[in-house]
C-alpha cells in the first residue's frame, strides 16, 4: 500500500470509528504524535501497526472491507492470495 492510501485509510478509519486522534491512538497503543504523522504521509505504520489496523477493518465488518478494497492498491487476485 502506498503512503497516500495508508494516510487516507487512517484518516477515514479513525473517522468512521468516530474517534479524535488521541483516542484512536489509544485504541491502537500508540502515541497522538505517531497517528498524526501517519495521516500526515510523515511515517508509515510499522507491520504490528497494520496488523493492528486490519484487526479493527474486520471488526467492522463490511464496512470495514469497503474501506480496505477502497484503499489498496492491489489486485483483487493479490488481496485473495494475502492478508496484510
Amino acid at each position: 500500500m502506498q503512503q497516500p492510501e495508508i494516510s487516507n485509510l487512517v484518516r477515514e478509519l479513525r473517522c468512521i470509528m468516530q474517534l479524535s486522534q488521541e483516542k484512536f491512538a489509544d485504541e491502537l497503543g500508540m502515541t497522538f504524535a505517531t497517528i498524526n504523522r501517519w495521516e500526515n504521509g510523515h511515517a508509515t505504520p510499522s507491520p504490528l501497526a497494520l496488523k493492528q489496523i486490519n484487526t479493527l477493518l474486520n471488526q467492522l465488518g463490511e464496512q470495514g472491507e469497503v474501506l480496505r478494497v477502497k484503499y489498496s492498491s492491489k489486485t483483487a487476485t493479490e488481496r485473495r492470495s494475502e492478508s496484510w
